[in-house]
Parts: structure tokens; sequence; C-alpha cells
């Protein structure tokens, strides 16, 4: 008998290939659907599925926030979320964010992505789509007034260069334009 293939006993089966289920997600306007395990992530369906790879993977463990998305305009860890889980919501990324703003060519960028340029908001930028991503998610939510509301209100979001200043003075310059 060759030893690479065993017989197993009756009672022992092979592994088999894990299930796959059909899952609908509607990311940044378009829906896709998607062959996926259950436990999939919806970070892991973006990077991995959809090759929307903008949105980070971080600590894994909803500690971070780099990969922060909007779901029905909301922020939230997408990590800490299974794909299925979205079925039927709005997703936006990264890749998504400046038709948020800009819906005839998208061409253009988010004020906040301008804003991050402009204020030199990141260095490394690995945290910066889901920083932009949250900022957006935060001003939608509307509770925050003044820097502390906004430092408190960002602090899931790490930045492991230390931009939190520059990163602070975007947010406050877009909301400041808003209000206006």
């Amino acid at each position: 008998m060759n030893p690479a293939v065993e017989s197993y006993p009756p009672d022992v089966r092979p592994p088999s290939l894990p299930p796959v289920h059909a899952v609908k997600l509607t990311v940044n306007g378009t829906e896709t659907e998607l062959q996926i395990s259950p436990w999939t992530t919806l970070l892991d369906a973006l990077r991995e599925y959809m090759d929307l790879t903008g949105t980070k993977k971080g600590c894994d463990h909803g500690q971070c926030g780099a990969c922060t998305v909007l779901v029905n305009g909301k922020r939230i860890n997408s990590c800490l979320t299974l794909a299925i889980m979205q079925e039927g919501a709005q997703i936006t990324t990264i890749e998504g964010i400046a038709h948020l703003e800009n819906s005839s060519s998208g061409d253009q960028l988010h004020p906040l992505q301008k804003a991050f340029i402009e204020h030199d908001a990141f260095q490394c930028g690995y945290c910066t789509p889901g920083q932009i991503c949250s900022a957006v998610g935060l001003m939608n939510e509307g509770k925050a007034k003044t820097t502390a509301d906004i430092q408190e209100l960002m602090s899931g979001n790490i930045c492991r260069c230390g931009a939190y200043t520059n990163i602070v003075d975007a947010i406050e310059d877009v909301m400041n334009q808003k209000n206006a």
C-alpha cells in the first residue's frame, strides 16, 4: 500500500471542504454575490474576495480601528462582524468614500481626504483609511462639538506614527466648513 494514500476506518471520514454560502453585499454602491464560509469576517470578504485592500487588517481584535468601514453610514470594525450579517446593508469602504460627497463622477476626493492631505494627517498611511472612515462616521453621528469630543470619539482608531494632532485638525477643519 502507498503510504501517502492511507485507508480510513469505516467510522472515520477524511476532512471535507468547509461549507460555503451565497451572500449578496452592497459595497460602494455595487452589489456583489460572494460564495463564502459563514464565519468569514466582513474584513476578509472585502480584502480577500472583493480585492478592496484599502481597508486594513491591524489587530484583528477590534482594538486598533484600521479596519473601520461604514455600514449604513455608521462606523464599525469590519474584523468584528461576519459578512453574512451585512447582507442588505450599504457598506462604504475607503475606496467609496469620495462617492459620498461627489455622486456624479467620483473623481474628486471627499472633503476629509482633502483635509488629511492639507493637514499632513498621516505618516505611514496604514491607519489612514480607517481614520477617514471613522471620521466620516463621527460626523454622521453629530455628537462631536469640541476638540475633546473628536479626540474621545476617535480614540478607537490608533495611529502608531502619532499624527493625532493633525488628524484632529483635519476633522475639525471639515466640521467647521460644514457648519459654516
